[in-house]
């Protein structure tokens, strides 16, 4: 068997060398580095394949979600909501910008954002709403995008665990995850589920006058050169990242399938074991796996990583400490127990390997390692 890892990124890339190589290549032998057209040709393919009028490419996740407050023409003070149970980008972004960061708490099956504690957060100063699709799967659009309208606020995608993921609208009409706010901010960290060699990320929009402004933001605040508009930020994607993700973006189905296949494994293998809980999936939105998280009932969790560990099989814990309690954000007077969800959720969940590249022979391997754990024979 060979050796199991959290994401196994060298494997992706031998089954598209050729493809990869001879597209790293042409950007060297083109010596055009920055801002050129495989830039360009990936924004205009990756807009295609979602379905969405605009894409624009920046330097990565992180400064997708700053660059799309910053066009907003938000004032300090006012309010941008995000989940707690999340990576910690969407919050920071927020502080960075002398905005005030709302936490509110999710569902504990699907992970992703509790529209009833949504609802509660919102006051007259809640200018923005970013729901994070989290693990791979698109939180409660229909309801979050009817608040959001109701209240006249602003929806902010962040779908960078869930590009490609379907998402079917109460009106019937399938989407692709990213398209249905004002705007959505992906990232192409090497091990998402479209990813680079480095770091990379982009904005989407259907809003044209949105985008323009957007893209000069990106550039320093230049529509025309060396004429500065705006106050922007230097982040770009390169030419060689947009050259690798235009050969993976034409695989990008291909291991959204590849995830389902490991996911169903796991599913049939775990989801009777006593004291685990698997993905919960809602039945708007299609799951694309960025991670297979399951929940641990009276499981030592430590315990059964370190299991894992001896036997050769990685785990991880996404997230082991909320984002409220976190030094950076006391200021922000939130206590233990304000909410109840994410802290129970920090304290259980563990994440297997999940990846394009997975056997049968792993998936095997790692299932049987935990239920031997979990249920020891006497």
């Amino acid at each position: 068997m060979k050796k199991i890892a959290m994401v196994d990124l060298l494997g992706q890339y031998q089954r598209v060398k050729p493809d990869i190589d001879q597209a790293i290549q042409r950007v060297l032998d083109s010596a055009v580095f920055v801002k050129g057209s495989e830039v360009k040709d990936f924004e205009n393919e990756l807009a295609a394949y979602l379905g969405v009028k605009h894409v624009i490419a920046c330097g990565n996740g992180t400064d997708a979600l700053q660059i799309c407050l910053m066009a907003l023409g938000l004032k300090p003070g006012d309010e941008v909501i995000t989940p707690n149970f999340t990576f910690i980008s969407t919050v920071e972004v927020s502080a960075l910008l002398g905005l005030k960061p709302v936490l509110v708490d999710v569902e504990s099956g699907t992970f992703n954002m509790d529209i009833a504690s949504l609802e509660r957060a919102i006051t007259p100063k809640t200018k923005v709403i970013i729901p994070v699709h989290l693990f791979g799967q698109c939180a409660n659009m229909d309801e979050i995008l009817r608040i959001a309208a109701e209240r006249g606020i602003t929806v902010i995608e962040d779908v960078a665990q869930a590009l490609s993921a379907d998402y079917t609208l109460r009106i019937g009409k399938k989407v692709k995850a990213g398209t249905m706010g004002r705007m959505a901010c992906t990232s192409f960290f090497p091990s998402k589920n479209l990813g680079c060699f480095g770091d990379g990320g982009a904005i989407m929009t259907n809003d044209s006058e949105l985008a323009g402004t957007l893209s000069a933001i990106t550039h320093h605040g230049m529509r025309k050169r060396y004429y500065y508009d705006l106050t922007g930020v230097n982040s770009r994607l390169d030419n060689i990242q947009a050259a690798i993700l235009r050969v993976k973006l034409r695989h990008l189905d291909e291991y959204s399938a590849a995830r389902n296949e490991a996911a169903r494994y796991y599913d049939h293998a775990l989801g009777s074991i006593k004291g685990i809980t698997i993905p919960e999936r809602s039945a708007f939105t299609t799951h694309v796996f960025h991670q297979y998280t399951i929940k641990l009932n009276e499981i030592d969790r430590e315990a059964l990583m370190k299991h894992l560990e001896s036997r050769g099989i990685p785990s991880m814990i996404y997230y082991p400490f909320p984002c409220h309690l976190q030094q950076a954000f006391k200021y922000l007077n939130y206590r233990e127990g304000d909410f109840p969800v994410t802290e129970a959720l920090c304290k259980s969940v563990l994440s297997l390997p999940m990846h394009t590249e997975m056997d049968e022979e792993q998936l095997n391997f790692i299932c049987n390692s935990i239920i031997e754990f979990v249920s020891p024979k006497s």
